[in-house]
């Protein structure tokens, strides 16, 4: 991969002048090649990684639901694929290989909200045969930043 892309996949921030000083490169030739990333689709969203749970009122259940479907004649998994992540509730939707094809990522206002979205939407489809329902209780790491920090031990130690 470029160092271009890898820097701003590690920091979209990043100004052009820190890019010219990392990479050797001039400016015009970085704001040349960003341009270019961009029209071609390789950079698609420049990204900030937010921890919710420091949020107090705007708390969202997320959950990863596999998906197994039956592929279409001619087109596969892509048609039935495209239907679901249309949807607005799903965030991010991948192919697999294994026991289920699809895994999607899945975010309501309340439990009720992702279970009336499986319920009714997801699991009506004809080519959908199962589907397997995981809540995520806690995220630890996303996109390579730990979000927990660790408190310090408040227990006292034990003396005899």
């Amino acid at each position: 991969m470029d160092d271009i892309l890898e820097i701003l996949e590690s920091n979209a921030r990043i100004s052009f002048e820190d890019l010219k000083k990392l990479t050797g490169k001039s400016i015009k030739e970085i704001e040349k090649a960003v341009k270019s990333y961009e029209k071609k689709g390789i950079i698609v969203k420049y990204k900030a990684i937010i921890n919710k749970t420091k949020l107090k009122n705007e708390q969202n259940v997320v959950a990863l639901i596999e998906v197994r479907i039956a592929p279409q004649k001619d087109v596969g998994f892509d048609l039935i694929a495209e239907r679901i992540y249309r949807f607005p509730e799903v965030k991010n939707c991948y192919l697999l290989s294994g026991t289920y094809d699809l895994l999607l990522e899945v975010s309501g206002k309340d439990i009720q909200t992702v279970a009336g979205f499986v319920s009714e939407k997801l699991a009506p489809l004809s080519s959908v045969k199962a589907t397997a329902t995981h809540f995520m209780l806690k995220k630890y790491k996303e996109d390579g930043i730990i979000l927990t920090k660790k408190d310090k031990n408040q227990r006292l130690p034990i003396t005899y």
